[in-house]
C-alpha cells in the first residue's frame, strides 16, 4: 500500500511496450525491419538501466494518439509460435535488480504506478496496431506485469527477496493476452490471412482479460489509499477531497467495497464520508458509512470509539428528520449523564475547581453569599460549600438560586431533579456548618432582574455560567439574541463575579466541515482522557460516552435550531462578553497552583495552563475546557 500523502505517479510515465532501445513513434516505420530479422532480446540487464522507460513524454503522448485514431477491425492471422511466458523468472529478475533501484519507494517499482489498472488501461483503451514480434510482445507483458505487481511482490522488490510464483491461472491469462496481441499482425497480413485464429480483436475483448488478470494481480493489495488521515494527537482533522466527486475516486470505489482493516484507514473513510456530506453526496456518504459500521467497534481503543461515534453522528444527519435526538440530548438521564462525565473526567472537574476558586477569591471575607446559578452542578457546589466550610468565617451562609427559563428545551430534565439537589446540598451544608438556602426561580433571559432573584444589600453576588451559556441561542439562531440578553441582564444585576467554564469548541457558526474537523479533535482528546481515570469497559464510561455521543451528534448532524448545543472558542466568548460590558477578573497563580495540586502527578496526560488570566485544562496538548472570571 502506497504511504500516506504519497502522490500517485503520472499513468502515462514509464509504459513499457516493447519496442527495444528505439524511441516508441518509430516503431511502425521499423516494421519491416523487424519482421526481416527480429533484434536479439534484451537480457534483464538492459531492462533495468531503462530501455523504453526513458521515453520522453511527448513521444509516447504522440504514440498513444497513433493508437487511438486506429480503427478497431476484424483481425485473423495464424499463431506464430513463440516461447510461453515465464513469469516467474520476470519477478525474480525483477527482484534481482531491486539492489540497484534509486527512485523513491512512493514512486512504485522502477519508476512505475504502483497502481495494477494504471498501466492496463492503455491496453483495454487503444486500438491494436502494429504490434510488435513474438519476442518483443514477450517483453511487452513481462513490463506489463512490472509495472504492476501485487503488494507482496513491491514489498519483497523493496527488501531485495525473491516474488511469489506466478499462479496456474495467472500464467494461462498471460498467454491468453500474448495470443490475442500476435493476432493483430500487419494489416497486410491479416486481410490476406485465412480464419486461422478466428478471434477479434476488440477493445472488449481485452479488456474482459486485462480486467480478470487485473482481479489476481490485485486482489493481494486491495486497501484504502491514505490521500490523509487524522491526525494522531487529534489537533486536526483534515477532511480529504478529490478534485472531482468522491464518489469517482479510486480510493473511495476500493474503500466503499471492502471494510477498513486499520485504524488509519477507518479515520481517512470518516473524512471522505464527511467531505461528501458536506458537498451534498449523500449517496457516496452512506456507502462509506455503511463500511464503517461494519468495521466499527464502539468499545474498542478511544481512536476506534472516536470513529465510531463520529460515523454515527453522520449517519443520524442522513437519516430522515426526527425529534428522537433533540428528546435523548435533553432528557434527564443525558443531564445525570453529564454530571458523571463532570465528576470523572479532569477535563471537565479540574475546571469547575477554577471556577470555584475564583468565586471564593471575590467574595472574599464575605459572610453572607448569594449564588445565581444557570445550570446547578451537584459536585461542583459540594465543593463551594466545603471550601465555605474551611474558611472558618463565623457565621457563613450561602445562598444558592437557581433559574430556570421555560423556553429552554433543558429545563424540563432540570426542573425534575432540583427539589432533590436542592436537599442533597442542605444536608451537605449542615455537615459543614454553612448556612444554607435555595430556590428554584423559572424567569427568561429577558426578565432577569435583582427582585425576581431575591438579591439583598449586603450579599456578595456571584454569578456562576459553567456550561450553560452555550446553551442558550445567541444572534445567528435567533433574532432576539438571547445570549448576549441574558449578559446584558447579568450585567445590570452588579456581581461581584461571573464565572464562565465552557468547552474550548467551535459548534456555532462554523459551517459542517470545520464542526466535523473540530469535534472529532475536541471529543478525540476527552475520549482518551477517559482511558486515564476509566476503565474501557466500566459502567461509568459507558454513560459517559453516551452522553458525549448526544452532544457530537447534536454538533455534527443540526442546523438552525435543532443545534441546542452551541459552543464557541474562548476569543469570541471574550468579545462577548466585552461588548456586554464585563471586564476580565485575571484568574491568579495561586489558583492555578491550587487545581494542580487537585490534580497531582498521578495523571501526567492531563494539563492545566494559566495564560492571560484564564485557566485552560486540555490532554496532551490539546485545551478542551477554559474557566474565565468577569466583573
Amino acid at each position: 500500500m502506497e504511504p500516506a500523502g504519497a502522490p500517485w505517479c503520472d499513468p502515462r510515465r514509464g509504459y513499457g511496450y516493447g519496442y527495444g532501445g528505439g524511441s516508441a513513434v518509430e516503431a511502425p516505420s521499423m516494421r519491416g525491419q523487424q519482421q526481416q530479422q527480429p533484434p536479439p532480446r534484451p537480457d534483464a540487464a538492459s531492462v533495468a538501466s531503462g530501455g523504453v522507460l526513458k521515453r520522453s513524454l511527448s513521444k509516447m503522448e504522440r504514440w498513444q494518439q497513433a493508437l487511438y485514431l486506429r480503427s478497431v477491425r476484424q483481425r485473423v492471422a495464424a499463431q506464430p509460435a513463440h516461447t510461453p511466458l515465464d513469469i516467474r523468472a520476470v519477478l525474480a529478475g525483477a527482484a534481482s535488480r531491486a539492489s540497484g533501484f534509486s527512485g523513491p519507494p512512493s514512486a512504485g517499482f522502477a519508476g512505475l504506478s504502483p497502481q495494477p489498472s494504471s498501466t492496463y488501461s492503455s491496453l483495454t483503451t487503444a486500438s491494436p496496431v502494429a504490434t510488435p514480434p513474438p519476442m518483443q510482445v514477450q517483453q511487452l507483458v513481462q513490463r506489463q506485469m512490472m509495472a504492476a505487481p501485487s503488494a507482496q511482490a513491491v514489498q519483497a522488490v523493496a527488501r531485495g527477496a525473491g516474488a511469489r510464483p506466478a499462479t496456474a491461472k495467472e500464467l494461462m491469462l498471460l498467454q491468453e493476452l500474448e495470443k490475442q496481441l500476435l493476432c493483430d499482425d500487419d494489416e497486410e497480413e491479416a486481410d490476406a490471412a485465412g480464419s486461422a485464429c478466428g478471434s477479434t480483436v476488440t477493445n472488449s475483448a481485452w479488456g474482459d482479460t486485462i480486467q480478470e488478470l487485473n482481479s489476481i494481480t490485485a486482489a493481494p493489495s486491495a486497501s484504502l489509499p491514505l490521500a490523509s488521515a487524522m491526525n494522531n494527537n487529534y489537533n486536526s482533522v483534515p477532511m480529504s477531497r478529490s478534485p472531482t466527486n468522491s464518489s469517482s475516486s479510486t480510493a473511495s470505489s476500493t474503500a466503499s467495497s471492502s471494510p477498513p482493516t486499520t485504524a488509519a484507514s477507518s479515520r481517512q473513510l470518516l473524512c471522505e464520508a464527511a467531505a461528501a456530506v458536506a458537498d451534498g453526496n449523500h449517496t457516496t456518504a452512506a456507502a462509506h458509512l455503511a463500511v464503517l459500521k461494519v468495521a466499527a467497534a464502539p468499545r474498542g481503543d478511544a481512536k476506534q470509539r472516536l470513529v465510531a461515534m463520529m460515523a454515527d453522528a453522520l449517519s443520524s444527519r442522513l437519516a430522515a428528520p426526527s425529534s428522537q435526538h433533540l428528546v435523548a440530548l435533553c432528557s434527564a438521564e443525558q443531564r445525570t449523564a453529564c454530571q458523571l462525565l463532570h465528576d470523572v473526567s479532569p477535563c471537565f472537574g479540574l475546571a469547575l475547581h477554577g471556577a470555584n476558586l475564583a468565586i471564593l477569591d471575590a467574595v472574599a471575607d464575605h459572610r453572607a453569599i448569594h449564588l445565581v446559578d444557570f445550570d446547578v452542578s451537584v459536585a461542583q457546589h459540594i465543593a463551594l460549600i466545603h471550601a465555605l466550610a474551611n474558611r472558618r468565617v463565623a457565621g457563613t451562609s450561602l445562598k444558592v438560586t437557581a433559574v430556570a427559563d421555560p423556553t429552554s428545551p433543558f429545563t424540563p430534565a432540570l426542573a425534575q431533579e432540583l427539589t432533590a439537589t436542592g436537599e442533597q446540598l442542605k444536608k451537605h451544608a449542615q455537615q459543614a456548618g454553612v448556612e444554607f438556602w435555595f430556590k428554584a426561580v423559572s424567569c427568561r433571559a429577558g426578565d432577569i432582574e435583582a427582585s425576581r432573584l431575591k438579591c439583598e444589600p449586603g450579599e456578595a453576588l456571584a454569578v456562576n455560567l459553567a456550561f450553560s451559556l452555550s446553551r442558550i441561542p445567541d444572534e445567528s439562531v435567533s433574532p432576539a439574541n438571547p445570549r448576549d440578553k441574558l449578559l446584558r441582564r447579568v450585567r445590570a444585576l452588579g456581581p461581584r463575579v461571573v464565572t464562565l467554564v465552557e468547552q474550548e469548541l467551535n459548534t456555532n457558526t462554523a459551517p459542517l466541515a470545520a464542526r466535523f474537523s473540530d469535534a472529532c479533535a475536541h471529543y478525540g482528546a476527552v475520549l482518551e482522557s477517559l482511558d486515564a481515570t476509566l476503565g474501557r469497559d466500566s459502567a461509568q464510561r459507558v454513560r459517559a460516552e453516551v452522553a458525549l455521543a448526544n452532544k457530537v451528534a447534536n454538533a455534527v448532524a443540526r442546523e438552525g435550531p435543532d443545534r441546542v448545543e452551541r459552543c464557541e472558542v474562548f476569543g469570541k466568548w471574550r468579545a462577548r462578553f466585552g461588548m456586554a460590558g464585563f471586564r476580565p477578573v485575571a484568574i491568579g497563580q495561586s489558583v492555578s497552583d491550587r487545581v494542580n495540586a487537585r490534580l497531582g502527578p498521578a495523571l501526567p496526560g492531563f494539563d492545566v495552563k494559566l495564560d492571560n488570566g484564564r485557566l485552560g485544562v486540555g490532554w496532551m496538548g490539546r485545551l478542551v475546557t477554559v474557566a474565565s472570571a468577569w466583573r
